[in-house]
This record gives C-alpha cells, sequence and structure tokens, in this order.
C-alpha cells in the first residue's frame, strides 16, 4: 500500500480493447492528472499474449451453452507480464490487487474506492464475451467487484468506472482537495442540494441560509438537507446510531426525521393505492 508520502497510483487494465480505455480516460480530471504524473494508466491487450497465430483468445466452453470463452493461457500471461513490468519499476507485483469486473462480485461503493485510492498498484482484469476461464481467475484474482445488477457487453466500461472514482481519491488529483471529502457519499451520506446564480429562477428562489453569510449556520442546514435526501433518496444508506454522538446531530435527526414522516405522508397522498 502507498504511504502518505507516495500517494502514485498506477493502473494496469487487461483488455482486448486497450484504445476504448486510454480514450475514455485521456479527457477531464483522469486526463490531467495522466499528464502531470500523479497517476498513471497503462493498458495490456490481452490478445498479444496468445499462443495463437492468428490471434484467437476465446474457445467454446466445456459442457456447451452458447458464447465463447476467454481462455486462460492468454490472460495468464498477460498478467505476469504486467507483474514483472511492476516488479521492474520497483513496486511489488505479486502483492498487487487483481481486480476482476464481474456482476458476480462485491458492489462497488465509495469506500472501497478509498481504499483502493492507497494502492501503489492496481490491476484490472476485463472479461469479454461469455467471460474468462475460470481456472485462470482462481489463480490470480484478489476482488471481485461489480458496479450493479446488469450485464454489460465487456469490463472496459465498469473498469473505467472505478478508476474515474478512485481517481479523485488520490491527492493532487482534484484542483479543490475538499470537493472529494464533501461532496456525494461523505459519512455515508448523499451531497446536499446546491445552487448557484441567479437567486431567482423560474419563481424558485435559493435558501435565504445560503445567502446569509452565517457559515455555522449555512453547515448546519447542508448537513441537515444531506440526512435528509439520504432517508428520502437511499434509506437503505441511512443508520440513526450515525447521528447519536452529538448533541447537534441528534437535535438534527429528530428535525430530519419529523420532515421526512411529512414528506412521507404528502406522497401517499399524491400517489394512493
Amino acid at each position: 500500500m502507498s504511504s502518505c508520502a507516495d500517494s502514485h497510483v498506477n493502473f494496469h487494465v487487461l483488455t482486448l480493447f486497450p484504445e476504448m480505455v486510454s480514450q475514455g480516460l485521456s479527457a477531464s480530471v483522469t486526463g490531467r492528472a495522466f499528464e502531470k504524473g500523479i497517476i498513471s494508466l497503462e493498458t495490456i491487450n490481452i490478445r498479444d499474449y496468445t499462443l495463437s497465430k492468428h490471434k484467437k483468445v476465446d474457445d467454446y466452453p466445456y459442457g456447451g451453452g452458447a458464447g465463447m470463452l476467454m481462455q486462460a493461457q492468454p490472460v495468464y500471461d498477460a498478467f505476469r507480464a504486467t507483474v514483472d513490468r511492476i516488479n521492474e519499476s520497483g513496486g511489488d507485483g505479486e502483492k498487487a490487487k487483481v481486480i476482476y469486473v464481474t456482476p458476480q462480485g462485491r458492489c462497488f461503493r465509495q469506500d472501497m474506492a478509498k481504499e483502493f485510492a492507497g494502492e501503489r498498484d492496481l490491476i484490472f482484469l476485463c472479461g469479454h464475451y461469455e467471460g474468462i476461464d475460470e481456472r485462470v481467475l482462481e489463480e490470480v484474482v484478489t476482488d471481485y467487484v461489480s458496479i450493479g445488477d446488469y450485464v454489460l457487453t465487456g469490463g472496459e466500461l465498469p473498469a473505467m468506472v472505478m478508476i474515474d472514482a478512485i481517481s479523485r481519491l488520490v491527492p493532487k488529483v482534484l484542483s479543490n482537495e475538499a470537493s472529494a471529502e464533501f461532496e456525494t457519499f461523505h459519512d455515508n451520506l448523499l451531497e446536499y442540494p446546491q445552487y448557484s446564480r441567479p437567486a431567482v429562477w423560474h419563481e424558485r428562489e435559493v435558501p435565504e441560509v445560503l445567502r446569509s453569510g452565517d457559515h455555522e449556520k449555512v453547515r448546519l442546514w447542508r448537513r441537515k438537507q444531506a440526512m435528509l435526501r439520504t432517508l428520502q433518496r437511499r434509506p437503505d444508506m441511512f443508520r440513526e446510531e450515525d447521528f447519536m454522538g452529538s448533541k447537534p446531530d441528534r437535535r438534527l435527526l429528530a428535525e430530519v426525521q419529523e420532515e421526512f414522516r411529512a414528506w412521507r405522508a404528502s406522497m401517499e397522498e399524491e400517489s394512493p393505492l
């Protein structure tokens, strides 16, 4: 794991479509971070490691079934070559996390992104077709991770989603360090509502407290709104015990619960069974 002084993260993506990954991450926040050398990206074409003279990397699955399966040999050889390069660069390739993106894995969350952001090297394995030979997965994968309960054509898009989320938590990647800490999912809360100019738009006004200049009132308003929004939109994330540690939080919790009950009652009136 990287130390605070060594916060550089190297992403290594094993894929059949390296251009898709490199081009998709070359813009915006990640692109700028690559240019500055804060993070790095290596895409490894699994096809380059096949022993087939026709560059074949897939075959029919034993036992029958629809579709083709990626073979173990090219995946493993691509992985070993990546480990060797990590070792040559001063890292420990044998201990690098190998993340296989699959709907069968643990659901990717912000706390997982924070954990991965502390690693020096992360290897992503992107499947395609009907998946990858189970034997090589058993041999190399350390983490099975999903971005949701649905099926995509390949693992490239999920890998890019995770790399983007992880990169934001690497020091110096974001120009405003506070934005990584206090945006959505901080303290297991969704982000509070935000507003910009003008103060009135389509007869909708920016809340007066945000224009008051009172920083403490603004802080409390934002926390309360984050709590209420989480309870309304992601009740699975909301835990009352998280707000029992301080008197201000307990008071906010009581206010939020009252407003939530009123909100739920109004929703039931608008949508009667």
